[in-house]
């Protein structure tokens, strides 16, 4: 097998009629999925709670397998995380990272993706340098051979970096766009390890950077991993053949899904909210704030050091807070070691089921 060298973006487009039916329906869902997410008055909820569900999804797409329970445990306990879950937080922690980067500099440039890469694999390699690099199925054979020349890689970043930056070279609906520039980054697979990751966090910082999303909280890993063998086999295809159109559909069926699934998941942690509001309300007036509402939402597990902080209270009063609310069912206690915590239960029971 040879390697496949991708030609430079822009690529000539003839999209179908039922492309843009689709395009429609996939934009107006988006749009909504926007509206929802703003509705959540704090949304440092959402970012602490959707990222990790899809640095968990997209991290399962290359066999790193971690439960909620331990990725959500590892918040409080660094100590005794699997190799695992470690690389699911460093997923995390990279989207994150590249949503500051773009918001800072009103780009999506090569050095983010740099950087991005560097968090997920724990190391500065930087672009492949060196030739060898060749991708291999489950049966152990080569499927696919990336540009092997370094300064090819490095002219076609430098040719992705303008084309997802300047729109005047190729007039597209950004929807269409993400799905080029991710075919584009796949098929250069510029790293040694952590392409397919590096390319899922793209997306949806494209999606954030055209200002199509405010946060990136779409799980668009969740359809990937349901749709896995597809998605694969359309790569190859569009290697071979030149033909984007089912590649589109795909990846424009993926952000329909996912931006429905999503606006599902936001709306029952917002419902949630509301039931704790008026439980603390009807019961306890005395304790019941916005914030502290707020709070209990911020992440499936919690402390009563993180009400101390974000609240400005004394621990006695944290203690007092999170065992008024237990008694009440919003929270339950669980003991870990000699370390007392708790569950927002109903809320990871939202998280672990919706995707």
């Amino acid at each position: 097998m040879q390697e496949f060298l991708p030609k430079p973006l822009p690529y000539p487009l003839e999209l179908g009629n039922e492309i843009y039916t689709k395009l429609i329906k996939t934009s107006r869902k988006l749009s909504e999925l926007k509206g929802v997410a703003r509705s959540i008055p704090n949304q440092n909820i959402l970012i602490n709670t959707l990222i990790l569900q899809e640095a968990k999804d997209s991290s399962e797409i290359e066999n790193i397998i971690t439960t909620h329970d331990e990725l959500f445990l590892s918040h409080f306990d660094n100590q005794h995380i699997s190799q695992a879950t470690k690389e699911v937080r460093d997923y995390a922690r990279a989207l994150q990272k590249g949503f500051e980067l773009i918001k800072q500099d009103c780009l999506l440039k090569k050095s983010h993706i740099l950087q991005i890469q560097e968090i997920l694999e724990q190391n500065q390699a930087g672009f492949r340098k060196q030739a060898g690099t060749k991708l291999k199925n489950q049966k152990g054979e080569i499927a696919y051979i990336p540009p092997q020349n370094p300064q090819d890689i490095i002219r076609l970043m430098d040719n992705l970096e303008q084309y997802i930056n300047d729109d005047s070279l190729q007039e597209l609906d950004p929807l269409i766009k993400m799905t080029l520039i991710h075919y584009q980054f796949e098929s250069i697979h510029p790293f040694y390890d952590g392409n397919g990751r590096t390319g899922r966090i793209l997306n949806v910082l494209y999606l954030v950077y055209k200002d199509l999303l405010d946060l990136p909280i779409l799980y668009l890993s969740s359809y990937i991993i349901k749709h896995k063998t597809k998605y694969y086999e359309l790569l190859k295809h569009i290697q071979q053949n030149g033909d984007f159109q089912e590649w589109i559909a795909y990846l424009l069926e993926g952000v329909l899904q996912t931006s429905q699934k999503t606006i599902e998941t936001i709306e029952s942690i917002k419902a949630l909210m509301d039931q704790a509001t008026l439980i603390l309300q009807e019961k306890d007036p005395n304790i019941y704030s916005k914030d502290l509402i707020e709070n209990l939402f911020l992440h499936p597990y919690i402390k009563s050091e993180s009400l101390v902080k974000n609240l400005e209270i004394t621990r006695q009063t944290a203690s007092k807070y999170l065992k008024i609310c237990e008694k009440h069912n919003i929270l339950h206690c669980k003991k870990l070691g000699r370390n007392h915590f708790y569950i927002n239960t109903q809320l990871f029971e939202i998280l672990q089921k919706s995707f």
